[in-house]
This record gives C-alpha cells, sequence and structure tokens, in this order.
C-alpha cells in the first residue's frame, strides 16, 4: 500500500503538480526555508508576493540577519503572525555565529532554530537537502485523515502520532523532494477543506473516507470554545505639523516590534487619560467607524479617535515613540488595522 500510494502520487505530480512556484525555481535552503515560513498558515497565493519582495530586499541569510528588525518587521507587515518574522530574524542571526551563514543541513541542528518545529524541518531536510524525511502541514493532515479515516482532530497528541507514524511509512526513500510537494499539492488543489475534487485524485480508489461517502467527517474538528472579544481605542494623535504619533510595541504579546498608534481603554475618558499618561493636552476632532479584526486567540473591535494636540506639556515617555507623516509611516512595519488606517487618512 505504501509503495503504492507514493508511486500513484508522483505519477500525478508528474503531469499535476505544481512545478513553477518561485521557491521552485532555485531550490536552496535559504529559499526553501523563507517559503516554508511564510506558508505557515498562510496559503501561497497570499505568500508569493511576500515571498519575492522580502527576498529581494534580503537576498541572503547574512543580509537577513545583519537588517534592523524593524525593516524586516516592515517587509512582513501584512502576512500576519508576526512573531514568524521575529523568529526569522533570530534564526538567521544564530546561522551566522553558529554555522557561518548557511542553513545546516541536519535536523536536530534545524530543530534547535527559532521558528522551525518538526514538519517544518521535514520539508527542509527533503525539499533543500533531498533527504529522506517527512512532513506533517495542514494538507498532509487533512489527505491522511481522509485515505485512513482517521478519527479526531489532529491537533490532539494521539491522533498527531498517530499522523506521523503514517506520513513517516509512507514517505518513499528516493524522489523525497518530488513526493513532499505532491503530497502537499494534493491538499491544497484537491483534496481541500471543502469540495474535494475526489474523481481527479490520484488515490481515490483506496481513500476510505470516499468509500464510506464521509469526507466531509474528516480530518475531525477542533473542539469548539468561546472567542473572546477584546475592544480597544486606536489615538491617532496629530501636532501642528499634520504628524501621527507612532510607538513601538513591546517585542513579545500582539503585534509584537511592530508600530502602532497609543492605545487605551474605550472605559477611560480619553482626553484625561492623555493629559495623564502622556502629558499631551488634545481635543477631539472626529471619532471614525469602529474596526473588526480577527486574531487567532480573539477578535478585536478597535475605535479609532483622531486628536489635534494643543499642548505638550511635561510629556511623559510610554516607550519608544515617533513623530511621523501618514503616508512615510507605511513604510514602518505596521499591523494591518493601522495600515488600513493609513491608507484610509492619505486619500
Amino acid at each position: 500500500m505504501n509503495g503504492q500510494f507514493s508511486d500513484q502520487l508522483l505519477a500525478w505530480f508528474e503531469s499535476c503538480g505544481r512545478h513553477n512556484l518561485p521557491w521552485q525555481q532555485e531550490p536552496e535552503p535559504y529559499h526553501v526555508w523563507l517559503s516554508e515560513i511564510m506558508l505557515q498558515q498562510t496559503q501561497v497565493a497570499t505568500v508569493i508576493p511576500y515571498y519575492n519582495r522580502f527576498l529581494q530586499r534580503f537576498p541572503t541569510i547574512k543580509l537577513l540577519a545583519d537588517a534592523d528588525i524593524d525593516d524586516v518587521l516592515s517587509h512582513w507587515a501584512g502576512l500576519g503572525y508576526y512573531a514568524r518574522g521575529r523568529n526569522l530574524h533570530r534564526a538567521a542571526k544564530m546561522i551566522c555565529d553558529d554555522y557561518s551563514g548557511d542553513l545546516p543541513a541536519n535536523k536536530e541542528q534545524l530543530l534547535t532554530l527559532p521558528g522551525i518545529g518538526r514538519s517544518t524541518a521535514g520539508a527542509i531536510m527533503a525539499l533543500a537537502f533531498k533527504q529522506h524525511d517527512a512532513i506533517l502541514d495542514g494538507n498532509v493532515k487533512r489527505v491522511l485523515c481522509r485515505f485512513y479515516a482517521v478519527n479526531g482532530w489532529p491537533g490532539q497528541p494521539a491522533v498527531e502520532k498517530r499522523l506521523w507514524q503514517l506520513a513517516e511509512g509512507l514517505t518513499p526513500e528516493i524522489n523525497v523532494a518530488h513526493y513532499t510537494q505532491a503530497i502537499m499539492d494534493l491538499g491544497a488543489t484537491v483534496c481541500t477543506r471543502s469540495k474535494p475534487q475526489c474523481d481527479i485524485c490520484p488515490v481515490a480508489s483506496e481513500c476510505l473516507a470516499r468509500k464510506q461517502e464521509s469526507q466531509d467527517k474528516y480530518p475531525g474538528r477542533k473542539p469548539k470554545k468561546t472567542i473572546p472579544l477584546r475592544e480597544t481605542v486606536f489615538l491617532l494623535l496629530e501636532n501642528r505639523k499634520g504628524e501621527i504619533l507612532f510607538e513601538k510595541r513591546p517585542a513579545t504579546g500582539i503585534w509584537g516590534g511592530l508600530w502602532c498608534f497609543p492605545e487605551c481603554s474605550p472605559d477611560d475618558d480619553i482626553e484625561e487619560w492623555l493629559l495623564a499618561k502622556t502629558g499631551f493636552s488634545a481635543s477631539i476632532i472626529k471619532k471614525l467607524s469602529i474596526i473588526k479584526h480577527r486574531l487567532t486567540h480573539f477578535r478585536m473591535e478597535i475605535l479609532p479617535v483622531h486628536l489635534k494636540v494643543k499642548q505638550c506639556n511635561n510629556v511623559k515617555a510610554m516607550g519608544e515613540q515617533q513623530w511621523c507623516a501618514s503616508g512615510d509611516a507605511l513604510k514602518f512595519g505596521v499591523p494591518a488595522p493601522v495600515r488600513n488606517l493609513l491608507l484610509t487618512m492619505s486619500e
């Protein structure tokens, strides 16, 4: 069964797989690593323009390691999951310090780098170094859950352990790079979350979910839980020059290391809060429409408030801050809600 599965998948990949992705053209280790990090939780079509722009700015691991984190995050802005960008930068520094700037061709060493887990390390070993190793990303989990009718949510330890056993057993000793890309492609283009195209699937004849006509049952759903709501107020403080105040967020937590507007609670009296916390005397010009934004573990409702600063008496530092024109701020690493507000303001 194992050999038949991989043979059928490889034959399908030859004629139907994706062969023109940017990172496939020059599959050197850095390119593969960068693409695998960007593809975590993000679809290929979204990744491609970010990948091209990022690689143009940071064509080598050394240049990435030497870059300022603000520069790195500005080229990551909009892609989301910003810890990936910070980890990529940290890992590049470690690679330069410990491995002379070359991504190590050793799985145990790869796993010591920030942001690289078991599946990402397996993908790098298979795609970049052509070494026998298995992967288990979201697409592969879906294919295996359906093919073997594996019950349960893949995030559960027992289910994940079973899927790793299957993934490792199916991965062939030869043509491992093509097989790895093939099973990812199958999940991304044929064995999709909804409306899988079983009629063109190369392994449909042995797929247990198809035989049971229960494709929608697999993989099992993540147990539902209430998604908390976080409400906040963005303070768009404008000085006499028409510049807006930005502050850099802490390295950890939501939007870590990115530039954002100062924030306060919806329960605060904005003008009093500003005077007490910053020393700014300001008047409200306009309250803008509430922005709804979804993050991994919670959802946000953001009220942007545009204020004009009248006086700056006894100004109190609130971390790293900078005044700049709204258009210039787009060059910084800013989260999506901030970027959208800036684009609206510049129209």
